[in-house]
């Protein structure tokens, strides 16, 4: 058997503590599966003293984090810091450049700086491996790269944030407004005290940009992800899309055309026959659609401790194995950079909800707005109400470019008798 493969973990948060209690557990598995032995040899964390519930007596403590990557004893550093800058770039950079192979479960440093990544290790023979970065336990990255490494994907999409689907699926099925979702996910520990990271898609666009790359061997452009969250989104809005025939989900879609790539995170109306639409609570999904496999859909948790480690010791043995594959499906120097394809000219249908006065005249004026900017609708429903209050009137939209929708909604939130901002949701018929 080979020498021992020795790993220097920085970060012992949920993941870190999760991927040394693997090691632990199932060492002995690992070792017949890698073809050698997979070893902790050093550990770093800003607090020695917390505690964590397992034994770290055996490793080495290195109380900056930093020395990992000039530690001896080190064949592969860990990161699970965390941050798109700061120390955990640094250390992966300083590994790369000692020769050491980087595993990692940072999806904000991969989005911001994974291409320039892709070509230091690459240069230096070494491994930059992120599976655990997306969608948790979903292998996605290692189907993408290379299970179907013969197709020609066309587009990826899906649920790529846990805490956005658990509060839209309890909405959903409590019939519960957002706001009192987010409390509870926020008591339970599901979301962070300051959830902006996660509502406002965010984390999902870093995962969406690295997904893209693999996909289409394209250069990170995490700038050119649109992004919207889930603040926006009503009890209302949830039982006009059930009466309609669809559910809400928060999704990342990236898709390639003549024109370009786009890349967009917003929350969308599915059809309830499609299979994503039943993709409830903190579950993950990622769908690919090839030119030989067709669709392959991937389901499964999408954060957590031991989801998060599993996708790390993935990584762990793909190296002991001596496994050697282009970063992003294609090596660095071959990654192309696509054009951006601008949300303003993204085709679709649409849903609109309205809150109106129902004053003489009104729907003309809303008709005239939508033909001004060539807008064809497809059908209306209208609640009645007492006279003087809003009326909920929702639209949708037949496939059209974007840019006329967000023009027409302009002229109609000028007219007098609408008393909010017009609600505009993306129907995908998915």
């Amino acid at each position: 058997m080979k020498r021992p493969l020795k790993i220097g973990i920085a970060g012992l948060g949920t993941v870190g503590v999760g991927t040394v209690r693997m090691v632990q557990e199932h060492g002995a598995s690992l070792s017949l599966s890698a073809g050698r032995d997979i070893k902790i040899s050093a550990v770093s964390a800003r607090d020695k003293k917390a505690e964590r519930g397992i034994d770290l007596g055996s490793y080495k403590w290195l109380d900056n984090a930093l020395d990992l990557a000039t530690e001896p004893d080190v064949d592969v550093v860990v990161e699970l810091i965390g941050g798109a800058d700061g120390i955990a770039k640094e250390l992966c950079q300083a590994a790369i450049a000692n020769g050491k192979h980087v595993v990692t479960a940072n999806k904000a440093m991969i989005a911001h700086h994974g291409t320039a990544l892709a070509h230091a290790c690459e240069a230096a023979g070494v491994s930059f491996a992120y599976e655990a970065a997306v969608a948790g336990g979903i292998p996605i990255i290692k189907s993408l790269r290379e299970g179907l490494a013969g197709n020609r994907i066309s587009r990826v999409y899906g649920i790529l944030n846990g805490t956005c689907n658990y509060i839209l699926s309890a909405m959903a099925t409590d019939g519960r407004e957002f706001d009192d979702v987010l409390k509870e996910c926020q008591q339970l520990g599901y979301a962070e005290a300051d959830p902006s990271f996660d509502i406002d898609g965010i984390d999902a666009a870093h995962k969406l940009a690295i997904l893209a790359s693999v996909a289409f061997g394209s250069e990170l452009n995490f700038d050119a992800v649109h992004i919207e969250g889930i603040r926006h989104v009503s009890l209302m809005d949830m039982q006009f899309a059930d009466e309609l025939g669809y559910r809400i989900k928060l999704l990342g879609i990236a898709s390639v055309s003549e024109n370009g790539l786009e890349q967009r995170v917003h929350p969308c109306m599915v059809p309830t026959t499609s299979p994503i639409s039943h993709v409830s609570g903190s579950l993950n999904a990622v769908v690919a659609d090839g030119d030989f496999a067709e669709t392959i859909v991937h389901e499964g948790p999408g954060a957590g401790a031991g989801p998060t480690a599993s996708a790390v010791i993935a990584d762990v043995l793909d190296i002991a194995r001596g496994l050697k594959v282009p970063t992003f499906r294609v090596p660095a120097k071959d990654l192309q950079q696509m054009t951006p394809v601008a949300m303003s000219k993204h085709r679709g249908a649409y849903y609109v909800r309205l809150m109106l006065v129902d004053k003489p005249g009104v729907f003309a004026d809303i008709a005239s707005a939508l033909k001004d900017h060539e807008v064809s609708m497809e059908s209306v429903l209208q609640r009645t109400r007492d006279p003087g209050e809003a009326v909920p009137v929702v639209m949708t939209l037949h496939e059209t470019e974007e840019e006329g929708v967000l023009g027409a909604l302009a002229e109609i939130e000028a007219i007098d008798a609408v008393v909010e901002q017009p609600r505009m949701i993306r129907i995908e018929n998915l």
